[in-house]
């Protein structure tokens, strides 16, 4: 877990994700991108954090008691300020709803990454907690779905997660940054970034794109 108030995390949070994939990309990190289904219940959401994992599998022979008392231990083994980032190996039903994300937010958690659905819409997004997920459905996981590994590598898609690792979610996606090089990429985004101002103003200022591109090396 890191330690308390992580200076990492708001300051991947000011940066944005085509800003961190292409400084990823750079550092010979090329995948590291999750599908492009999974967005934003709110579109403009932003998430940043370091990671915890967890997944699970469709298990219908499971009581509902089973069910519900794996999610509830899901929930309370959440850790205060991490992103939860779920592989549910299915995609049936929601693995995020009303009460579960208030429970999560009051509980210290930052958000929640889901390569799977997610249900009571309108109520999560009046609770304003940030969940990115690849469908909607109104069908639960009670006597269908269990948890069954947390804080263990997952992949979603062709990218492999693991424990500790960091994520930046905005409008165009998730971008998963490898918890070595967490802080590298974190101070060379933060020189993009400034270059890209300094382009940009000049760019605006009637620069040729040519010059622009020799002076800064970028476009």
């Amino acid at each position: 877990m890191p330690p308390t108030g992580d200076p990492l995390t708001p300051r991947l949070a000011a940066c944005y994700t085509g800003a961190v994939h292409d400084v990823l990309r750079m550092l010979g990190h090329d995948n590291v991108v999750l599908p492009p289904a999974i967005k934003a219940i709110a579109p403009g959401t932003r998430l940043a954090g370091p990671v915890w994992t967890v997944a699970g599998h469709l298990d219908r022979t499971k009581t509902r008691d089973e069910t519900l008392r794996g999610w509830c231990t899901l929930l309370a083994r959440a850790p205060a300020g991490h992103v939860i980032v779920c592989q549910p190996n299915n995609h049936e039903v929601a693995l995020m709803g009303e009460l579960s994300a208030q429970t999560l937010q009051a509980r210290g958690v930052l958000g929640y990454v889901v390569d799977g659905g997610s249900r009571d819409t309108e109520h999560v997004l009046a609770q304003g907690f940030p969940v990115f997920c690849s469908f909607l459905t109104p069908a639960d996981i009670v006597q269908r779905w269990i948890p069954d590994r947390y804080a263990e590598p997952i992949t979603i898609g062709s990218v492999t997660i693991v424990t500790g690792d960091y994520l930046l979610a905005d409008r165009d996606g998730v971008v998963i940054v490898p918890r070595a090089v967490v802080a590298e990429v974190v101070a060379r985004t933060e020189e993009v970034v400034a270059t890209e101002s300094e382009m940009r103003r000049a760019l605006i200022g009637g620069m040729d794109p040519v010059e622009a591109y020799d002076r800064y090396g970028k476009f």
